[in-house]
């Protein structure tokens, strides 16, 4: 596995060189450059509570898996040694925090510098399941479609998707609170509490959304669905 993980580490380096941001992401991009020097220490608050759903996120799947937004690579060590996976991010200084952790995966694991929104680098009709937590909430709203449309191109008919994703909740003094440190996300991450992924999911023409369910209060929104045969 680690001299796989030197190799890919090689690849992510040469692939950072030319990655083509959408326009719209480099903004975020450049953000990502310092916030990674201190993402862990940062969401380590939040990461006490996301480790411990970790687990059942990925647990299950089996096959190719794409990973989008892998970030630091949190999920990682989580995945059966049945998958197959394809870890994009595209930020590169994060991603080179992810090829550490690539080393105590049980499965094959393929880091990639990529943008979700384009993927040009990544086959159709080729992955079992995507996964994305906490991504859309960082893309841009009026580029969500974008990355909508890659997750129903890469996915093989009948391959799975789940996403994870922080929204504003209903309930009056939780949002006030989510509302106090809202800047502080959009400043440090690019992520935003009003983004409506869920909508542009139940808008695309191949993808079909099978359940939603909240993971923790109002907030923490589970989207998992198919891509139509």
């Amino acid at each position: 596995m680690r001299r796989r993980s030197d190799r890919e580490s090689k690849e992510l380096r040469h692939r950072s060189r030319t990655l083509l941001l959408h326009e719209e992401n480099r903004r975020n991009e450049l953000r990502y450059r310092s916030t990674a020097l201190f993402y862990d220490i940062l969401d380590f608050p939040w990461e006490l509570q996301y480790r411990k759903w970790r687990p059942a996120l990925v647990g299950d799947m089996r096959g190719t898996v794409l990973e989008a937004g892998v970030g630091t690579g949190r999920n990682l060590k989580y995945y059966s040694a049945d998958v197959n996976l394809t870890a994009i991010d595209f930020s590169h200084s994060m991603l080179k925090r992810a090829t550490k952790r690539a080393h105590d995966a049980r499965c094959s694991v393929a880091l990639v510098c990529e943008d979700a929104c384009q993927m040009k680098s990544i086959p159709s009709d080729h992955y079992d399941w995507v996964l994305a937590t906490f991504l859309c909430c960082v893309i841009p709203d009026e580029l969500q479609h974008l990355a909508i449309e890659q997750f129903a191109r890469i996915l093989k008919p009948g391959g799975c998707f789940r996403l994870v994703e922080m929204i504003y909740s209903k309930d009056r003094a939780l949002r006030k609170r989510q509302k106090l440190f809202s800047s502080f996300v959009e400043k440090v991450y690019g992520a935003r509490f009003d983004r409506n992924t869920l909508k542009h999911i139940e808008k695309s023409p191949e993808l079909q959304i099978t359940g939603t369910r909240f993971l923790k209060h109002d907030v923490y929104l589970l989207i998992e669905g198919i891509k139509k045969g």
